[in-house]
């Protein structure tokens, strides 16, 4: 007997209301004009046109003066070129400065996608059976640039959600470059992206301390440039030194700051096209502590990047990026504790088959093992995981995506023993989910497709995406799926 799905009436949809004031880049030559034009206005002028900013714009963000004063701050260096002194420069005059070098981007006005749940770190003031929940979603904007965003919620004892109210005064976090850097481990990484060929990163590198900061490197390849007259590919090298540095950062949002209005948009250079699809997981170490963890895709428009994010209470977050001959692909996802003293995650590193490895470091990972392949119709195409395996007294349930006919992407389940997850148990002969007629139309049509599920009160509860447009979410009777997964047939 298959086990029923339950569709629920909740919808994460697109809302083009919820913006960001983000930094607005020009050329240099570009931006030293507009300095040089608003040092040239009158007092009156700029008092008239600052007093229009702020009208328009303060009761949609959250001190915009800070923003202001940031943007500004950020071409504060192209005074020197125009020889004319930021100094003298009265405080409002700043401002406005700042202000045409600031953009309104809204965030999810394109499509809200791609959702996974985990338990908030706080649980208090809810009742018995309920518990309060972390959605997290891919939002797409302008430019078809993703980034994370979060939603709040409280699931009832019968697995009904009720979500928190969404506040409208986004924030970007500040970005906090410090991390120390391995000199060796670093030359590994670009040995693996094979661009040794082009220029030895030694002439670059070489330079450098056995461990270094980000600012040292900068520093570094700003002298190679300016001794060396380089030709394009050893540009390109250059840049993917810096791409692969800028991939380590930390992150801190304000402490006044509702979950929904953070916004993990891209930081690092490789991710100017979007950060995609973050499988949260809750994990627990072998001491009993918590944390969560993300892993996500970096794209900067060529090249893709496996990235991790590190958080304990979602203010801070660390990013790295996920090294190793296995970190190619998109769709890994962690195991939410260690198995046998090791790491252990699902990835798709061929794009095709799902995979299952184990590593002591929790950012390299070198080797996989297959474990599964397409084998129904639904999911000849491709198979793939749809977030982080989920324990059960019965196994790991794992849950996974299928691609078939037409590019139908469709929802199905798997379970792994416990105790070596290698080993699959059961594999759902037909799919558990499909977009019916509602679902089917949106950005890329016939898709239903998730990052992450979890268990409340014995039922799964599935948050999935809809045709890359919007999300809803669904449950599911656990003891049903499972014993369906245990009696079905061996992949």
């Amino acid at each position: 007997m298959q086990a029923a799905v339950n569709r629920k009436n909740i919808r994460f949809i697109p809302d083009s209301s919820r913006v960001i004031a983000r930094f607005l880049y020009t050329t240099d030559e570009r931006a030293m004009g507009i300095i040089q034009s608003v040092v040239g206005l009158t007092e009156n002028e700029a008092h008239l046109s600052l007093s229009q900013v702020m009208r328009d714009y303060s009761l949609r963000h959250r001190n915009v003066t800070a923003i202001f004063e940031r943007h500004f701050n950020n071409i504060a260096h192209l005074f020197a070129q125009i020889k004319t002194n930021s100094d003298p420069l009265d405080y409002n005059r700043k401002l406005l400065i700042g202000a045409y070098f600031t953009m309104e981007y809204a965030v999810d006005s394109a499509a809200l996608f791609n959702p996974s749940i985990v338990e908030h770190p706080d649980q208090s003031g809810i009742i018995p059976g309920e518990k309060r929940v972390i959605i997290s979603l891919r939002a797409t904007g302008e430019g078809h640039i993703s980034s994370i965003v979060f939603r709040t919620g409280i699931l009832d004892i019968s697995s009904n959600l009720t979500i928190e109210p969404v506040g409208k005064m986004l924030e970007e976090a500040q970005n906090i470059q410090r991390h120390l850097y391995n000199k060796k481990s670093f030359t590994v990484k670009l040995e693996e992206m094979d661009f040794h060929s082009i220029m030895p990163p030694g002439l670059i590198l070489d330079k450098l301390s056995d461990t270094f900061t980000y600012e040292d490197l900068r520093k570094c390849v700003e002298e190679v440039r300016s001794g060396l007259h380089l030709a394009a590919d050893k540009e390109i090298l250059i840049n993917q030194i810096m791409w692969l540095a800028s991939s380590h950062y930390e992150i801190q949002f304000s402490l006044d700051t509702n979950i929904s209005e953070r916004v993990i948009f891209p930081v690092a250079i490789n991710e100017k096209n979007g950060i995609e699809d973050a499988r949260f997981v809750k994990f627990t170490n072998d001491n009993g502590e918590t944390k969560y963890y993300a892993t996500y895709t970096a794209y900067n428009g060529s090249t893709i990047l496996p990235k991790l994010l590190d958080t304990s209470d979602f203010y801070h977050f660390k990013s790295l990026p996920v090294y190793g001959e296995i970190a190619q692909n998109k769709g890994m996802a962690m195991f939410p504790r260690k198995i046998g003293g090791k790491y252990a995650m699902l990835c798709r590193l061929d794009g095709f088959n799902n995979y299952i490895a184990f590593s002591d470091n929790i950012n390299i990972w070198r080797e996989a093992k297959l474990i599964q392949q397409p084998k129904f119709p639904w999911e000849l195409v491709q198979i793939g995981n749809c977030g982080s395996p989920i324990e059960t007294e019965e196994g790991w349930l794992v849950i996974t995506h299928g691609v078939g006919p037409m590019r139908e992407y469709a929802i199905g389940a798997s379970l792994f023993d416990l105790q070596n997850p290698e080993v699959e148990i059961g594999r759902l002969s037909h799919p558990l989910l499909v977009a019916n007629a509602e679902e089917r139309e949106g950005y890329v049509p016939n898709v239903v497709y998730s990052c992450g599920s979890m268990i409340h009160n014995e039922s799964l509860i599935l948050p999935y995406a809809m045709s890359d447009y919007a999300s809803t979410y669904a449950t599911v009777n656990l003891r049903a799926l499972l014993n369906e997964l245990k009696n079905s047939e061996k992949a």
